[in-house]
């Protein structure tokens, strides 16, 4: 069993034997597993995994939907979740003592998650109270550790989504002057001026140097964005929209709020991952879109909708590599193990971190 707050594990060694089976062997074997168990085991699958791991899942979504769905899920014991660390530990707080969470292969992280850690984060809110007094209110994307949400619930902040993120903004600004927006800056950035916060009352704090970075009046600051960010939406870049839009003027360009601020600027539609399926749902035959989101759901759109014309912003974009850490050989690997009874890969956070985590989580989830 893997005990976390800060994420630490050494993934456990994948037995030859599935690493020897082909794709086919291994599709029969997840089947069968999954019938023996039956309810007593409940599959949530990221819209970001690959596609012969997702035709699986009992559900398919973005991270909080899946842990809110396992939560509600009583009936099942066991959750293997196809997704990432940040996203299991979330449905480990959610769940209760009865289900355990299994992620397949403990290497499936997020480099974002990992670019603000409890020291971090402590030594941060100390220097920027020393700056800023008790003006400051936290709010971490869900995109974040189980440490780091639950830093926020201590200090009376909350966990946002790519969906709520501007209705959490206003509730924070409600509460007090500033915001420390962790983990992701893009997301922080776009909400904020969307909200009509000029970008020179924005500022960035640098973890690794704890400064901040180029500011020239700190008492007109509203918006502290922690230096983190996607690495898979920070691939897109202004030279692809500018290439497109010089050969291809018609394709619509559809982003996901990680993106920079250029990007997002210059893009027709911006959303969350549910806002990009929406709108694609709804868009009438014919339609060319140019998407700015991971590569794997970009494919799945572009099988899905054939109808219309789907290409990635980016064209040497390649899927999000340690959410591809879920394959076959891992996810038959984990329901094999827990047929025999045995908790490999359990995510299980600290009780009083899931504790606090949980009191940022249920804000949100109430505002």
């Amino acid at each position: 069993m893997l005990k976390t707050g800060l994420f630490e594990a050494v993934q456990p060694h994948l037995p030859n034997s599935y690493k020897q089976m082909s794709d086919e062997e291994l599709i029969e074997r997840i089947r069968e597993r999954k019938r023996q168990l039956g309810k007593d085991l409940f599959i949530p699958g990221h819209h970001y995994q690959k596609d012969d791991v997702i035709q699986f899942a009992d559900e398919t979504g973005d991270s909080l939907q899946l842990a809110q769905v396992s939560a509600n899920n009583q009936q099942s014991s066991f959750i293997v979740f196809c997704g990432v660390h940040f996203m299991a530990e979330t449905a480990d707080i959610l769940t209760n003592a009865n289900q355990s969470v299994i992620l397949p292969d403990l290497r499936a992280g997020c480099s974002m998650a990992d670019m603000a850690d409890k020291q971090q984060t402590e030594r941060a809110w100390s220097h920027l109270t020393d700056l800023f007094g008790e003006s400051i209110i936290p709010l971490t994307y869900v995109n974040s550790s189980a440490d780091i949400k639950a830093f926020v619930g201590r200090h009376g902040g909350a966990t946002v989504t790519s969906s709520n993120a501007k209705k959490m903004l206003e509730w924070a600004f409600s509460q007090k002057k500033r915001i420390l927006f962790l983990p992701d800056q893009h997301l922080g950035r776009n909400t904020a001026y969307d909200l009509g916060i000029p970008l020179d009352e924005m500022v960035v704090w640098n973890p690794i140097k704890e400064v901040i970075e180029e500011s020239e009046d700190l008492s007109k600051v509203k918006m502290i964005l922690w230096k983190g960010h996607c690495s898979v939406h920070e691939n897109f870049r202004m030279d692809h929209v500018n290439q497109l839009r010089e050969k291809d003027p018609e394709r619509k360009i559809l982003v996901h709020p990680e993106c920079s601020w250029e990007v997002t600027q210059a893009a027709d539609l911006a959303g969350s991952t549910r806002f990009i399926i929406e709108q694609v749902e709804k868009a009438p035959a014919g339609t060319k879109w140019s998407i700015g989101t991971e590569m794997n759901l970009v494919k799945r759109l572009e099988k899905t909708f054939p109808e219309q014309s789907i290409t990635s912003l980016n064209p040497e974009m390649c899927p999000c590599l340690t959410m591809n850490r879920i394959d076959l050989p891992h996810f038959s690997w984990a329901l094999d193990e827990v047929f025999a009874g045995r908790l490999t890969n359990q995510i299980k956070v600290d009780e009083k971190i899931a504790l606090d985590a949980r009191r940022a989580i249920e804000r949100m989830l109430h505002i």
